[in-house]
């Protein structure tokens, strides 16, 4: 049976990015065993003369999945680049860090290998934005502004803790790598600001594209 959630993805949502809003995927290698694929603008000169902006998904869907509605809205006024972070989409490694500061190294490396290497906008959700402000700490010079929503600067245990007890959750695996249809239902529910009513094979197949996605590797992070 046709997983509708990729058939979207693959067959809909792909296409309209490379026609429609003029992006198109690229997979960038930062080092040896470690490849991030970003969206970026397919025009030399939409690269060139615009403000990069970046957008950073969280936990559950890769880039344009979880930014589909946004790309659009600000290619017209911006350079707009959406990376895959490690184990979504097509990014992966072989490094064993997991960290948000090895994420934010590998985005900083590769951003400069796409050319962009100040003046950035980075948008971040959940993890994203995580990853966003170590970004911002670490490479100052390329990070104009961040913006963030359903994150914070830092998860500390005490951080960690509340938000687990908050929310009913042994560990962030276990919220974050459903290893059911129920708890993806339950993720979706606690990531949506307005629920969708989102039909019970929608919530499976994009279960189902989690775990085909290195499980093992999103809970260590």
């Amino acid at each position: 049976m046709v997983n509708v959630v990729v058939a979207y993805q693959d067959h809909f949502l792909r296409r309209l990015m490379k026609v429609a809003v003029g992006t198109q995927p690229e997979a960038v290698e930062i080092e040896e065993g470690t490849v991030i694929n970003f969206w970026l603008p397919t025009t030399t000169a939409t690269k060139n003369h615009l403000p990069p902006l970046v957008f950073l998904h969280g936990f559950g869907f890769n880039g344009i999945l979880t930014w589909q509605f946004q790309i659009p809205a600000f290619s017209r006024s911006h350079s707009v680049y959406v990376p895959d972070l490690l184990f979504f989409g097509g990014s992966f490694t072989q490094n064993p860090r997991r960290s948000p500061a090895f994420m934010a190294e590998c985005l900083a490396k590769g951003l400069r290998k796409l050319g962009v290497e100040r003046g950035c906008t980075v948008v971040g959700f959940s993890y994203g934005g995580i990853v966003a402000f170590k970004m911002a700490e670490m490479f100052p010079e390329m990070v104009r502004a961040v913006v963030v929503t359903g994150s914070g600067m830092e998860f500390t245990r005490s951080v960690s803790r509340s938000g687990l007890e908050r929310l009913g959750y042994g560990s962030w695996a276990e919220c974050l790598v459903p290893d059911t249809v129920e708890g993806m239902q339950k993720l979706l529910e606690i990531a949506a600001y307005k629920q969708l009513p989102l039909p019970a094979r929608v919530v499976k197949d994009a279960w189902e594209v989690s775990l085909d996605l290195y499980p093992l590797c999103k809970c260590a992070i």
